[in-house]
Protein backbone atom coordinates (compact mmCIF):
# COMPACT_ATOMS: atom_id res chain seq x y z
CA UNK A 1 0.00 0.00 0.00
CA UNK A 2 1.09 3.40 -0.58
CA UNK A 3 1.22 6.41 2.06
CA UNK A 4 -0.94 9.45 1.00
CA UNK A 5 1.25 12.12 -0.39
CA UNK A 6 -0.16 14.49 2.68
CA UNK A 7 0.46 12.11 5.60
CA UNK A 8 4.06 11.32 4.31
CA UNK A 9 4.66 15.28 4.17
CA UNK A 10 5.04 15.16 8.09
CA UNK A 11 6.46 12.15 8.22
CA UNK A 12 10.15 11.07 7.83
CA UNK A 13 11.70 8.05 6.83
CA UNK A 14 8.32 6.69 5.74
CA UNK A 15 10.52 3.82 3.65
CA UNK A 16 10.92 2.38 7.58
CA UNK A 17 7.56 2.38 8.45
CA UNK A 18 5.47 -0.91 7.84
CA UNK A 19 1.99 -0.23 6.19
CA UNK A 20 -0.47 -2.85 6.10
CA UNK A 21 -4.58 -3.13 4.57
CA UNK A 22 -6.51 -3.31 7.25
CA UNK A 23 -7.68 -6.42 5.82
CA UNK A 24 -4.00 -7.86 7.34
CA UNK A 25 -4.81 -8.67 11.00
CA UNK A 26 -1.86 -11.08 11.14
CA UNK A 27 0.79 -8.72 10.08
CA UNK A 28 -1.12 -6.14 11.83
CA UNK A 29 -0.77 -8.04 15.11
CA UNK A 30 2.74 -9.71 14.65
CA UNK A 31 3.53 -5.67 14.17
CA UNK A 32 2.40 -4.33 17.03
CA UNK A 33 3.47 -7.76 19.37
CA UNK A 34 7.05 -6.89 17.87
CA UNK A 35 6.65 -3.01 19.15
CA UNK A 36 5.50 -4.59 22.18
CA UNK A 37 8.52 -7.01 23.25
CA UNK A 38 11.18 -3.86 22.05
CA UNK A 39 9.36 -2.15 24.71
CA UNK A 40 9.33 -3.95 27.79
CA UNK A 41 12.12 -2.89 30.27
CA UNK A 42 15.29 -5.31 31.14
CA UNK A 43 15.06 -7.25 34.20
CA UNK A 44 17.86 -6.50 36.67
CA UNK A 45 18.02 -8.50 39.87
CA UNK A 46 18.11 -7.70 43.34
CA UNK A 47 19.32 -9.62 46.35
CA UNK A 48 17.85 -8.75 49.42
CA UNK A 49 20.51 -8.71 51.94
CA UNK A 50 20.64 -5.52 53.66
CA UNK A 51 18.75 -6.54 56.99
CA UNK A 52 19.54 -6.77 60.40
CA UNK A 53 18.86 -10.55 61.09
CA UNK A 54 17.80 -9.78 64.90
CA UNK A 55 16.20 -13.04 65.07
CA UNK A 56 19.26 -14.59 63.63
CA UNK A 57 21.66 -13.03 65.87
CA UNK A 58 24.29 -13.33 62.38
CA UNK A 59 24.17 -12.09 58.88
CA UNK A 60 21.64 -14.27 57.05
CA UNK A 61 22.94 -13.66 53.54
CA UNK A 62 26.36 -15.03 54.84
CA UNK A 63 24.84 -18.77 55.85
CA UNK A 64 25.47 -21.00 53.81
CA UNK A 65 23.31 -23.82 52.71
CA UNK A 66 24.77 -24.69 49.35
CA UNK A 67 28.44 -24.61 47.72
CA UNK A 68 28.62 -20.74 48.60
CA UNK A 69 26.79 -18.42 51.23
CA UNK A 70 23.58 -17.32 50.91
CA UNK A 71 23.65 -14.33 49.32
CA UNK A 72 26.40 -15.38 46.77
CA UNK A 73 24.13 -17.99 45.52
CA UNK A 74 21.25 -16.00 45.33
CA UNK A 75 23.18 -13.65 42.90
CA UNK A 76 24.87 -16.42 40.36
CA UNK A 77 20.73 -17.64 40.25
CA UNK A 78 19.85 -14.25 39.05
CA UNK A 79 22.19 -14.24 37.19
CA UNK A 80 20.95 -16.85 34.42
CA UNK A 81 17.82 -13.83 34.14
CA UNK A 82 19.25 -10.47 34.60
CA UNK A 83 20.96 -8.28 32.57
CA UNK A 84 22.65 -6.98 35.85
CA UNK A 85 22.48 -8.53 39.43
CA UNK A 86 23.21 -6.34 42.53
CA UNK A 87 23.49 -6.95 46.07
CA UNK A 88 20.98 -4.81 48.41
CA UNK A 89 22.90 -4.24 51.56
CA UNK A 90 23.48 -2.03 54.25
CA UNK A 91 26.78 0.91 54.99
CA UNK A 92 28.62 -2.34 57.45
CA UNK A 93 27.85 -5.35 54.59
CA UNK A 94 29.27 -2.71 51.71
CA UNK A 95 32.43 -2.96 53.26
CA UNK A 96 32.33 -6.09 52.93
CA UNK A 97 31.30 -6.79 49.22
CA UNK A 98 33.57 -3.89 47.95
CA UNK A 99 35.38 -5.57 45.19
CA UNK A 100 33.70 -8.77 45.28
CA UNK A 101 30.06 -8.29 44.22
CA UNK A 102 27.99 -5.67 42.66
CA UNK A 103 26.05 -4.01 45.70
CA UNK A 104 24.00 -0.88 46.25
CA UNK A 105 24.02 0.41 49.39
CA UNK A 106 20.70 1.25 50.86
CA UNK A 107 19.98 4.65 50.24
CA UNK A 108 16.12 4.87 52.11
CA UNK A 109 16.88 3.91 55.61
CA UNK A 110 15.27 2.39 58.60
CA UNK A 111 12.66 0.89 55.78
CA UNK A 112 13.47 -2.67 55.70
CA UNK A 113 12.95 -4.48 52.48
CA UNK A 114 11.51 -1.32 51.08
CA UNK A 115 14.22 0.17 51.48
CA UNK A 116 16.19 -1.82 49.28
CA UNK A 117 13.72 -1.96 46.31
CA UNK A 118 13.33 1.45 46.33
CA UNK A 119 17.00 2.05 46.34
CA UNK A 120 17.36 -0.01 43.38
CA UNK A 121 14.58 1.47 41.43
CA UNK A 122 16.38 4.65 42.10
CA UNK A 123 19.48 3.40 40.48
CA UNK A 124 17.92 2.38 37.36
CA UNK A 125 13.99 3.36 37.51
CA UNK A 126 14.29 2.32 33.49
CA UNK A 127 14.98 -1.25 34.83
CA UNK A 128 12.33 -3.95 36.14
CA UNK A 129 13.84 -5.31 39.37
CA UNK A 130 13.49 -8.79 40.20
CA UNK A 131 13.73 -8.90 44.02
CA UNK A 132 14.72 -12.14 46.41
CA UNK A 133 15.09 -12.25 49.44
CA UNK A 134 18.63 -14.09 50.88
CA UNK A 135 16.81 -15.79 53.60
CA UNK A 136 15.25 -18.47 51.36
CA UNK A 137 17.00 -21.69 50.94
CA UNK A 138 14.59 -23.74 49.39
CA UNK A 139 14.51 -21.40 46.15
CA UNK A 140 14.99 -23.60 43.17
CA UNK A 141 16.06 -21.64 39.62
CA UNK A 142 12.99 -23.57 38.01
CA UNK A 143 10.71 -21.47 40.24
CA UNK A 144 13.18 -18.39 38.90
CA UNK A 145 12.49 -19.28 35.66
CA UNK A 146 8.61 -20.18 36.15
CA UNK A 147 8.54 -16.50 37.51
CA UNK A 148 10.28 -14.61 34.95
CA UNK A 149 8.41 -16.83 32.11
CA UNK A 150 5.33 -15.76 33.30
CA UNK A 151 6.25 -11.88 34.13
CA UNK A 152 3.50 -8.81 32.82
CA UNK A 153 5.03 -5.64 32.16
CA UNK A 154 1.74 -4.58 31.70
CA UNK A 155 1.50 -4.74 35.56
CA UNK A 156 3.10 -3.08 38.62
CA UNK A 157 4.74 -5.75 39.36
CA UNK A 158 4.22 -9.75 39.41
CA UNK A 159 4.59 -12.12 42.60
CA UNK A 160 3.66 -15.18 43.98
CA UNK A 161 0.89 -15.71 46.42
CA UNK A 162 2.46 -16.39 49.78
CA UNK A 163 2.83 -20.21 51.28
CA UNK A 164 -1.14 -19.57 52.72
CA UNK A 165 -2.48 -18.16 48.70
CA UNK A 166 -3.90 -15.28 50.28
CA UNK A 167 -1.79 -12.49 50.00
CA UNK A 168 1.27 -11.62 47.64
CA UNK A 169 5.00 -12.29 48.52
CA UNK A 170 6.69 -9.49 48.18
CA UNK A 171 10.52 -10.27 48.47
CA UNK A 172 9.99 -12.61 45.51
CA UNK A 173 8.46 -10.41 42.94
CA UNK A 174 9.17 -8.12 40.07
CA UNK A 175 8.84 -5.22 40.23
CA UNK A 176 8.34 -3.01 36.89
CA UNK A 177 9.46 0.65 36.85
CA UNK A 178 5.73 1.76 37.13
CA UNK A 179 6.21 0.77 40.91
CA UNK A 180 8.78 3.39 41.57
CA UNK A 181 6.62 6.31 42.20
CA UNK A 182 3.23 3.86 43.83
CA UNK A 183 5.94 2.54 45.94
CA UNK A 184 6.86 6.69 46.51
CA UNK A 185 3.10 7.20 47.31
CA UNK A 186 2.42 4.81 49.35
CA UNK A 187 5.37 5.73 51.44
CA UNK A 188 4.21 9.38 51.35
CA UNK A 189 0.76 8.28 53.33
CA UNK A 190 2.76 6.27 55.95
CA UNK A 191 3.01 2.81 54.54
CA UNK A 192 6.44 1.24 54.61
CA UNK A 193 5.22 -2.40 53.63
CA UNK A 194 5.65 -3.48 50.42
CA UNK A 195 3.15 -6.22 50.90
CA UNK A 196 0.19 -3.55 51.90
CA UNK A 197 1.68 -2.02 48.40
CA UNK A 198 1.05 -4.85 46.21
CA UNK A 199 -2.40 -6.11 47.47
CA UNK A 200 -3.46 -2.41 46.65
CA UNK A 201 -2.37 -1.91 43.59
CA UNK A 202 -2.48 -3.78 40.09
CA UNK A 203 -0.19 -6.87 40.11
CA UNK A 204 -0.43 -10.02 38.57
CA UNK A 205 -0.23 -12.67 40.64
CA UNK A 206 0.74 -16.35 40.73
CA UNK A 207 0.67 -19.56 42.30
CA UNK A 208 4.13 -20.55 42.95
CA UNK A 209 4.92 -24.79 42.08
CA UNK A 210 5.82 -25.81 45.49
CA UNK A 211 5.16 -23.59 48.69
CA UNK A 212 7.95 -24.89 50.46
CA UNK A 213 10.01 -22.55 48.22
CA UNK A 214 9.02 -19.94 50.51
CA UNK A 215 9.76 -20.94 53.62
CA UNK A 216 12.30 -18.67 55.19
CA UNK A 217 15.04 -18.77 57.55
CA UNK A 218 15.08 -16.87 60.44
CA UNK A 219 16.40 -18.13 63.38
CA UNK A 220 18.63 -21.03 64.71
CA UNK A 221 16.88 -23.51 64.68
CA UNK A 222 14.63 -22.51 61.19
CA UNK A 223 18.69 -22.71 60.41
CA UNK A 224 19.23 -26.14 61.74
CA UNK A 225 16.14 -27.77 60.46
CA UNK A 226 16.91 -26.29 56.88
CA UNK A 227 20.62 -27.59 56.69
CA UNK A 228 19.14 -30.99 57.66
CA UNK A 229 16.76 -30.93 55.15
CA UNK A 230 18.97 -29.52 52.20
CA UNK A 231 21.26 -32.68 53.35
CA UNK A 232 21.58 -34.82 49.96
CA UNK A 233 19.99 -38.21 50.34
Amino acid sequence: MKVPDFIQAHLKDTAQIPVYSIEDPENITRSIYSYYLKSIPPLNGLVLAGGKSTRMQSDKGLLRYHEQDQRTHVYHMLRSFCAEVFISCNAAQAVDLEGRLPYLEDRFLNLGPQGGILTALQYNPNAAWLAVACDLPFLSKETLDYLVQHRDPTKMATAFYDSDGKFPEPLLTIWEPRSFPALLQFLSLGYSCPRKALINSDVKLLTIPDTEELRNVNDQQAYNEAITKLQPK
